[in-house]
This record gives C-alpha cells, structure tokens and sequence, in this order.
C-alpha cells in the first residue's frame, strides 16, 4: 500500500471540519433570520445564539484540538518513512470515531456516549505515539 494513502483518512478529517463549518454557517443564518439571535453579543458571545449553533460551534471548536495531533503524528509518520499498515488502520479508526463524536456531539449530544467516543480517538492517537516514536528510536 503506497505510503501517500495515509493522507486519505486526514483529507477526510478535513473534509468532516469544513462540513461542520457549512453545517453552522446555514445554523447562523436560520437562527438569524428567526429572530433568535442577539445581534449587540452575537460577534463575541456564545450566548447571543440558540443552543444549536453553540452546539455546532462547540463542535467545530473540537475539531482543532485532538485533530491537530493526528494531523502532526500522520505528516511526521510519513516523513519518517515509517507508514505501515497499523498507520493505515490507526488513521482510519481515529477519523471514523472523530464521526461518530461529531455525529453525537451536534445531535444527542449525550455525554456519556461522546465521553467514551472522544476517548477512543485519544487512544487512537496515543497509538500513533507510539508508532512515531518506535520509527524514531529504532
């Protein structure tokens, strides 16, 4: 499997962040249209808009943290030369739990299901640490 795959599961990533961020645009011009917006907070408080879209940009905000990891781990793998099929399958895995975590999170939004989705891609990365740091020591 040629190494340049493992950029598939980041484009993906990718991709989910610019949904949300289409997801919350649409959000904000309902929300504003509606009347239900308060427009002398809305440029820098959370609480001028409905709970939908602070759900969304609750979301989206997420989208930067543990991300941002995987994206580091999947560029510093491939400039070690070191993408096997692990990579693969750990990339695969961590995007398809960041998902199921969106999914939950501007949905349900039930905590104890995003808790244990969100700590399933943690591990995830973790185990991308483990696999940089395997081609660096050895």
């Amino acid at each position: 499997m040629p190494d340049k795959l493992i950029f598939i599961p980041v484009l993906v990533q990718v991709m989910l962040t610019l949904y949300i961020y289409i997801r919350i645009s649409i959000a904000k011009t309902a929300a504003y249209k509606a009347g239900l917006v308060n427009p002398s907070r809305r440029a820098l408080y959370d609480d001028a808009w409905p709970e939908n879209v602070i759900q969304l940009n609750n979301n989206l905000r997420n989208q930067f943290e543990l991300p941002v990891l995987f994206y580091l781990l999947v560029l510093v793998l491939w400039l070690l030369n070191a993408i096997d099929i692990f990579a693969h399958i750990t990339a695969w895995l961590f995007v398809t739990s960041r998902f199921v975590h969106a999914y939950v999170h501007t949905g349900t939004n039930y905590v104890p299901l995003r808790r244990k989705v969100f700590i399933y891609g943690t591990l995830m990365v973790m185990v991308l640490v483990v696999l940089t740091l395997k081609a660096i020591v050895l």
